[in-house]
């Protein structure tokens, strides 16, 4: 009788485990994103229009004074510079998991798309501290969605949208399939490739993460493979941030990632395959909520130290996956031409005189 009991509520945990119900909540843009995390805001290149804000700021090769376009259409005016939230990295155990959309379950999509695992133990008894992780990229350019700033030619233009599912990507579940984007990946298998990490983790935790060290994810670890496999987790938030660096580059080399800083930047977005790290910043957004800067930082230079922000961030049954809100350092040519500006204050005018005219003619009639 205590045999069968026992083959029962077995196959009941069994059963409830592979069930891995999905939970979450829907971001709200006005209280979870922290929004001194686009400071400082400057003109020029050194003209502040905002607070310093509390991350590091990185300089860039901008001009102060750009013109975009040729011949007719020459638009001449000043850099405006500042830190934009365009993508939302969602982390989840579980494959169609998706907590900012309030825990929807998206299902498998009919394919095979591996769930998170962890290794067992290597040669010496030890436990591994291998992970695999499942990604969504959402486009989230809050800026232009909430029409925050004036000049809408100085944001991302584009909607929200849930644009890229790691389920449906075979390379992502493949170490060695994922070689064909990250070629250069086999250049950074010596030790002294690893050790290098540690100098870059000390950069950024002290200001930005080093560039030339584009192998390395800050503190995270190494930036390679380009997959959803994790070797030597330490915590969930540092997990987290390092396949919210890595799906970035990744998309970076199949030119859907562009960047926006620097001269090439000021009169449109450009393709960089090989990823600066200083001109992003990553906030955490579930399960909890990083926008209170005494309580371990709005927002964090890419690859800095999570042993303090992401203390006491994570918690069983519901808190398990992640997403990390994306901040891109923006240049942008502020101009206008002078052609154009008469017109559109000619319009306005005229606009204002028919309307003014309409209301008389209402007045007579009453």
């Amino acid at each position: 009788m205590k045999r069968g009991l026992l083959l029962i509520l077995s196959a009941f945990l069994s059963s409830a485990a592979s069930a891995a119900p999905c939970t979450g909540r829907i971001a709200n843009p006005v209280t979870d994103v922290c929004w001194s995390c686009m400071f400082p805001v400057t003109v020029g290149v050194t003209v502040p229009l905002s607070p310093k804000g509390s991350a590091p700021d990185v300089k860039t090769d901008a001009n102060p004074i750009c013109a975009c376009g040729s011949s007719i259409d020459l638009e001449a005016g000043l850099n405006f510079s500042f830190w934009e939230p365009v993508r939302t990295v969602e982390v989840v155990r579980h494959s169609g998991c998706c907590p900012p959309l309030g825990g929807v379950d998206l299902g498998r999509f009919g394919m095979r798309t591996p769930d998170h695992g962890r290794g067992g133990r290597d040669a010496s008894g030890r436990p591994r501290g291998t992970a695999f992780w499942q990604v969504h990229w959402y486009q989230t350019p809050w800026l232009f969605v909430m029409e925050v700033l004036f000049d809408a030619r100085c944001l991302e233009e584009a909607p929200w949208d849930l644009a890229y599912l790691s389920e449906l990507d075979p390379l992502w579940d493949d170490t060695i399939a994922s070689f064909l984007l990250s070629p250069d990946a086999a250049l950074f298998t010596a030790g002294a490739a690893f050790g290098a990490c540690a100098v870059d983790c000390i950069a950024a935790t002290a200001g930005t993460a080093s560039n030339s060290l584009y192998w390395c994810s800050g503190c995270q670890g190494s930036v390679f493979p380009l997959s959803g496999w994790v070797a030597n987790q330490v915590s969930p938030v540092q997990a987290w941030e390092l396949l919210a660096h890595r799906f970035a580059l990744k998309l970076a080399r199949e030119g859907i990632l562009w960047s926006a800083h620097g001269k090439r930047g000021q009169c449109g977005p450009y393709v960089q395959p090989l990823l600066a790290k200083d001109v992003w910043r990553v906030e955490l957004m579930h399960p909890a909520r990083s926008t209170d800067a005494a309580k371990g930082g709005c927002c964090r230079p890419l690859g800095h130290t999570t042993a303090l922000a992401g203390s006491g961030k994570t918690y069983p049954m519901g808190g398990e996956d992640g997403a990390v809100l994306l901040w891109r350092k923006r240049d942008c040519c502020l101009a206008k031409k002078p052609a154009g500006a008469a017109a559109a204050a000619a319009r306005t005018f005229s606009v204002a005189i028919l309307r003014e005219a309409e209301r008389m003619r209402e007045a007579r009639l009453r």
